[in-house]
Parts: structure tokens; sequence; C-alpha cells
């Protein structure tokens, strides 16, 4: 895949593109004039596009998360387990803090989201996870030289699955499954969403482990 450019990868401020989640966030701007309320861009290592070999790809912004802080996982519990775990293998460094200026800066990473703009009760429709993939998929392309992608979650994956060219059916989602798509190879894992850590459905055990097996995988290539 060639590169291509950051701006085509990153939606404007007042994406019209989703009607309902243009709604939402204007409803949420007028709440809160003070949050970021606008599609959350990516966020990448400190070094540029062409240092980034690991990606990882969110569902969407979370209202009093991402939405308010305009930084992926950033404001919420899911980015206090990610952000931990990618400092623990080497993918972040600095301390966070849940906010952006806290000062992390990512290490040959990248986050980003499927759905850039919140979404009501955080469920995106069909017709906004493919509308945003015109995002998405210049968002991968972006980073010449990527080599691994940790899907969270089920929506996220099969969003990937497509922007990468792929059938959904021959790469379905599992928790802890590693599978190559050309010269990537694709890590899945449970969201480290709170609901998904109370119900033990993801515990951290298992979210670190899907982490080691990227570092090692990096470490090899």
């Amino acid at each position: 895949m060639a590169p291509t450019s950051a701006t085509c990868a990153e939606p404007g401020r007042d994406c019209p593109l989703c009607p309902r989640l243009h709604s939402f966030v204007a409803l949420w701007r007028a709440r809160e004039p003070d949050w970021f309320n606008a599609p959350v861009p990516t966020f990448e290592a400190a070094g540029g596009d062409e240092t980034v070999r690991f990606l990882i790809v969110g569902l969407a912004p979370g209202l009093r998360g991402a939405n308010r802080t305009g930084r992926p996982f950033t404001g919420d519990y899911a980015g206090d387990l990610l952000y931990s775990t990618l400092s623990r293998f080497g993918f972040s460094r600095g301390e966070f803090k849940a906010r952006p200026d806290d000062g992390v800066q990512l290490i040959e990473t990248a986050l980003t989201n499927a759905v850039r703009c919140v979404p009501p009760e955080n469920k995106p429709v069909g017709a906004e996870i493919n509308t945003c993939r015109n995002f998405l998929t210049p968002t991968i392309q972006r980073f010449p030289n990527l080599r691994a992608i940790l899907t969270l979650g089920t929506i996220a994956h099969q969003s990937t699955v497509r922007a990468l060219g792929q059938r959904v059916a021959a790469y379905p989602f599992a928790h802890g499954a590693a599978q190559d798509v050309g010269t990537i190879r694709l890590f899945s894992s449970y969201h480290c969403s709170r609901y998904n850590t109370n119900t033990g459905r993801l515990t951290e055990e298992m979210f670190v482990s899907v982490f080691k097996d990227v570092r090692d995988f990096l470490d090899r290539d």
C-alpha cells in the first residue's frame, strides 16, 4: 500500500458525513463548550509516520473520554489499562495522567478508532462504520512501515479487515488471534472497556498476553 497524506486520513472538525453523529456532537458542543467535541484524530508516534510499526484500532471515542479530551483512549477507564500496557511493553514513554497534555509519547505506535466521532450510547450503526472507513483506510496507508495492527473488539476488527481490502469471513474476530494479511500481522483482543473488565470477559492478564504477542512479533521482525 502506498502512503497517503495525513490530511486525507483525518476528517475535518465539522465533518458532516454521518448526520446522526454530527448532530450528537453538536448537541454536546452546546452542553459542554470546553470539551473537544469533534472527530478525534489519530495519536501517532513522536517520530512521525515512517516510524510507526504498530497501529491500534478501537471502536469510537467515549463521550467523557476522547470526545472530551481529544486524544484516543484518554479520559476514561479504557485508557488507564491501555496506556499502562503500552508503557509496560515499551510502546510509550512518560506518565499517563489521562490528559492530552500529560506528555505521554508513543514509540513506533499509533492509536486510532474505526469511527472518529462519539456515537450515542457508544453504538455506531453500520452506515457510520462504513462511512468512517474512508478515514480508516488512508490511516492504515499513511504508515509505510506498518507491520502489526491490534483491533479492539469485533466492530473495529471487521472494519479493519475491510479497510485492508479483505473479506471478513476470511479473518474472523477471536480474542488473542493473530492472522497475516499481506505484510501485516493482524492481532485481535476484546476491547479494554470497563464493562468487559468488570464482567471478566477481559482480564488484565488476557490483555497483557496479547501485547506480549505483539511485542514478540515486532522484536523478531
